[in-house]
């Protein structure tokens, strides 16, 4: 993992003393909250419904054990003994008080941890695939490149003051578990026919309220570039973005509004200007430096098969399910990828007590190299556990009720937090979550509908990633009540695609029920128990849901 040089540990500091400062001057009234706003913001602090939110930058998703047990005492001595993970690999604490911020962050900064760039119109948390530098299809970790994204962007001062907030997002393998089309600029780690490293360039994705697929840019970027045509992206936008509207302001309504080809060109243009001063061409040295942070660790060696591992699968459903679900293939034999599923049935998606904190914590020393990672799918992940250890990993897991085995199934669900906490949301979405999960979480039952990804926001700002969910929800507000769409076929993967609105949208009363319908109206019409949910709607379309839905009128 990173660990903070000088230079980061004096600017952390500096802005926790500043930021002190600030929140001194607002609680003795001399800053109305007027003025104190834009201050509070630039250290990742909210005003939502009923208190102040505290997001806290989670870098590219890695966490070190003390990092968490950090988090969980946060949320046990200045929160309400929890504290929820976002689908920008954050974490988010709701009920922090404001006479309280300076030691939040101090204590944050001593564990190497901060909540600079988690609002504002800047460059925001750079996010990268959740089993990076583990996972068994991977071309090249993606955390070293992330980190000095983050090292470039941290503060940059001609990108402080954005049109509008800015997202990036690194992965490593073919198999996009980062959703970088889905991004402002997204980088896949690939080698070019020489075997060397390099990137494809996506620009231009987003959700919110014009869902945009990402355009590729550049096939293969050589990777000494990545600064410099990151550098005349962020210029060609700063230029051209749009400031007269917020709603049209961010890069994906530019490369619209431009063209992908134009923008394509503008940003080569740029690229080939910057590139002739050399001061940003990454050296050699410095990727090596980087990259040494992120060395695998010294797994010891063990057989491909594991008798322990194999055997419990064989005497335990409920452990042969979570090892069908939960753990994924390793670069290393003998090793797995584990996700601790933060979806109980019936609880709320990404919250994790500070018990449960410390719990993943202990565990992580114990069994993963006292490491974790957030996943944007809202679940904590465990990278490097062995097989043997599998079994007593997953008993402790059952203690401590961890041991949903759901990864990527029908409760898997990711939601924002909505009208119960977010001041821009229009309906609520922890609730229909939790009916959701109740209603679909017999073991059987999932285990019978197989992949399926829903996701749920509370406003069109899309937080809930509901535009790519294989069934999206999006809460809208009609004449005072919450009233729920519907849309099908999204996805986030390599296979990125925008959900299709079905229809009118449903109650609150009535959702559960309609998503029940569109789930049996696929079991009923998909050929055979291997085609997927999305496979399934992308081969039918939207009609036999439509009439399954509303009548065949």
């Amino acid at each position: 993992m990173y660990r903070y040089d000088e230079f980061d540990r004096d600017f952390v500091d500096g802005r926790v003393a500043q930021f002190s400062d600030q929140v001194e001057r607002r609680l003795s009234g001399e800053l109305t909250e007027e003025q104190f706003r834009p201050l509070r913001l630039m250290n990742g602090l909210y005003l939502q419904l009923h208190a102040y939110m505290l997001r806290i930058a989670v870098p590219y998703g890695t966490l070190s054990s003390k990092q968490m047990r950090m988090l969980a005492h946060i949320a046990r001595e200045y929160d309400r003994d929890y504290g929820h993970f976002t689908t920008r690999q954050n974490l988010q604490f709701n009920w922090p008080a404001l006479k309280d911020m300076p030691e939040i962050l101090r204590k944050l900064a001593s564990v190497e941890m901060h909540a600079l760039q988690t609002s504002g119109n800047c460059i925001r948390n750079v996010t990268a695939d959740h089993f990076a530098g583990a996972a068994a299809d991977e071309v090249a970790d993606p955390r070293p490149y992330a980190e000095i994204l983050r090292q470039w962007s941290s503060i940059h001062p001609e990108f402080s003051y954005l049109p509008r907030k800015f997202k990036l997002a690194v992965t490593g393998s073919p198999n996009d578990r980062a959703a970088i089309q889905l991004h402002d600029i997204g980088l896949e780690v690939k080698k070019n026919e020489a075997g060397e490293l390099g990137f494809a360039v996506y620009v231009g994705g987003g959700q919110g309220r014009t869902p945009m697929i990402a355009h590729k840019v550049r096939d293969f970027l050589p990777e000494e570039d990545l600064l410099a045509y990151c550098e005349a992206i962020m210029r060609v936008y700063n230029l051209h973005g749009r400031r007269d509207n917020k709603y049209k302001a961010r890069i994906k309504i530019l490369v619209h509004e431009t063209g992908a080809t134009e923008i394509t060109k503008q940003i080569e243009a740029e690229f080939a200007e910057v590139r002739k001063t050399e001061l940003l061409q990454l050296p050699e040295e410095e990727i090596e430096r980087i990259t040494a942070y992120f060395a695998p660790p010294e797994l010891p060696e063990k057989p491909a098969r594991s008798g322990a591992f194999e055997e419990a699968k064989a005497d335990s459903r409920d452990f042969a399910a979570f090892a069908q679900n939960n753990v994924a293939a390793h670069k290393v034999p003998g090793y797995g990828i584990v996700t601790i599923s933060l979806k109980p049935i019936g609880g709320i998606p990404g919250d994790a007590t500070a018990d449960q904190m410390d719990v993943s914590a202990d565990l992580a020393e114990r069994f993963s190299q006292s490491e974790l990672r957030v996943s944007h799918e809202q679940n904590l992940v465990l990278a490097h556990v062995a097989l043997d250890d599998m079994p007593a990993l997953y008993a402790e897991l059952v203690s401590h009720g961890l041991a949903t085995g759901n990864a990527g199934l029908v409760t898997d669900i990711i939601a924002c937090p909505g009208l119960d906490y977010c001041a821009l949301a229009n309906a609520r979405s922890i609730n229909i979550a939790q009916d959701l999960s109740n209603r679909f979480g017999s073991p059987e039952r999932q285990t019978e509908i197989g992949e399926l990804k829903i996701k749920i926001s509370g406003c069109i700002n899309a937080c809930g990633h509901h535009h790519v969910g294989h069934i999206g929800l999006l809460g809208v507000d009609k004449r005072g009540e919450e009233v729920y769409q519907i849309t099908l076929g999204g996805s986030g993967a390599e296979d990125a695609s925008v959900g299709a609105l079905v229809g009118p949208g449903f109650t609150g009363d009535e959702v559960v029920d309609a998503v029940e319908t569109v789930v049996d109206t696929y079991l009923k019409l998909r050929e055979g128990p291997d085609e997927t949910f999305l496979t399934a709607v992308r081969r039918l379309g939207q009609k036999p849901f439509k009439e399954a839905l509303y009548g065949a009128a």
